[in-house]
């Protein structure tokens, strides 16, 4: 294989794994990759990044159940060399999701200054509920004419769709 051929391929896997999102770290882990939390019903969590200097949260989140929060802190473009020098990026995923752009930003203080503090709501906390999935129950008003006291025809046996009525 040729030279340029392989330091292509090498910078494109390098590019991809840097982009990776995921709790555990991903394929390669490392420093500077930035944080993931997946909220769930059973594990609602509360994130806060914290100035250590005044003790008082830059960023706070409570994650609804059912997404994924992602950020990192990058070194430079804040809007104070001495007290935001960086950039806190985020963004708010489906949960899973290993790769997207980080399109929300603050300005944040210096790596040295920052703590992060997890905390977990009380449980469970069930996630919003999509308004065009129609929810099934019991309810006599939601059973088909066959299935109620009164009786009514049975669906035919071609009829392949009998539950999304």
């Amino acid at each position: 294989m040729r030279r340029p051929a392989q330091i292509l391929i090498a910078a494109s896997f390098a590019t991809i794994l840097a982009g990776c999102y995921s709790p555990d770290g991903g394929l390669a882990p490392s420093t500077g990759r930035g944080w993931t939390y997946i909220s769930t019903p059973m594990t609602p969590y509360s994130i806060s990044v914290v100035d250590t200097r005044t003790q008082e949260a830059f960023f706070a989140m409570d994650v609804p159940p059912g997404k994924q929060l992602t950020f990192n802190i990058i070194e430079g473009g804040g809007d104070d060399p001495v007290y935001t020098p960086n950039r806190l990026v985020y963004s708010v995923f489906e949960p899973g999701t290993q790769i997207g752009t980080l399109d929300n930003q603050l300005t944040a203080p210096p790596m040295s200054c920052v703590r992060i503090d997890v905390s977990i709501r009380q449980t469970p906390e069930w996630p919003e509920q999509n308004p065009e999935v129609r929810l099934r129950t019991d309810q006599l008003a939601d059973r088909p004419p066959y299935f109620t006291p009164a009786g009514g025809a049975l669906p035919s046996a071609n009829d392949r769709h009998v539950y999304d009525r």
